[in-house]
């Protein structure tokens, strides 16, 4: 099988400037992930899509494709990691040949281990290519959420009582169990990704995720901080 794993990493980001190549711990964010898709026997490549030249420099220094830096158009806050995506599949099948499957690896999940990225390979390989997405447990359950209507807290979710004795509050361990997609791992075939234009379809397979720190998707100082923490007592699986 031929999995393209591709990481995107634009140069600007706005709540954390310059964090794909911030030092975490010895290395840039980024190596993080270069490394663990490193020597996976159905990872054909590993591609960057950067519109960065420090980036791609990097990158390519520690064994990634960088063929190109991404145009303007999808160098944006606007442009989507799909069309993202699209463009270096249209690009790599055209130069390299067709592949299996598209992976997409954010450089914002640093900890997600090789032995995850293996199992959630198998997941797609067991399960006829069909869509898998890395979720984890969600920490505020929505059916215990609330909302502000004028001066007052009501419910979220409709008829599930807050004061109201007509209508029970359920104890949080008597809930279903609700998923979050943490943004480590999308896997997913060429042609259902060109089809569905999302990485998600209504027949995606869940890879879950129960470490914290792989879970982990760094977006704010806070969240930086805290891969801090997990830098120094991270090992390798």
């Amino acid at each position: 099988m031929k999995i393209l794993a591709l990481i995107t990493a634009r140069g600007g980001s706005k709540r954390l400037p310059g964090k794909n190549i911030r030092m975490l711990g010895e290395r840039p964010l980024i190596l993080w992930t270069i490394e663990a898709a490193k020597n996976i026997s159905d990872v054909c490549e590993i591609l960057v899509s950067t519109d960065n030249e420090e980036i791609g420099s990097i990158c390519r220094d520690a064994g990634a494709l960088v063929p190109w830096l991404r145009p303007d158009e999808l160098s944006s806050d606007e442009a989507s990691s799909v069309d993202v995506a699209l463009h270096a599949l249209d690009w790599y099948e055209t130069e390299k040949g067709i592949i299996d499957g598209v992976l997409l690896l954010q450089p914002t999940s640093p900890f997600r281990t090789k032995l995850t990225i293996q199992k959630g390979i198998t997941f797609f390989k067991e399960n006829k290519q069909k869509p898998v997405l890395g979720v984890s447990l969600t920490n505020s359950h929505p059916m215990l959420s609330l909302k502000i209507e004028g001066h007052y807290l009501k419910p979220f979710m409709e008829n599930h009582g807050l004061g109201n004795k007509s209508q029970k509050r359920m104890r949080s361990q008597d809930l279903p169990p609700v998923y979050i997609d943490n943004g480590s791992f999308y896997l997913i075939n060429p042609n259902d990704l060109r089809k569905n234009y999302s990485f998600v379809t209504s027949e995606t397979i869940p890879l879950v995720i129960e470490s914290p720190q792989e879970a982990l998707d760094i977006d704010t100082e806070w969240d930086f901080r805290l891969a801090e923490f997990f830098a120094g007592t991270v090992h390798e699986s």
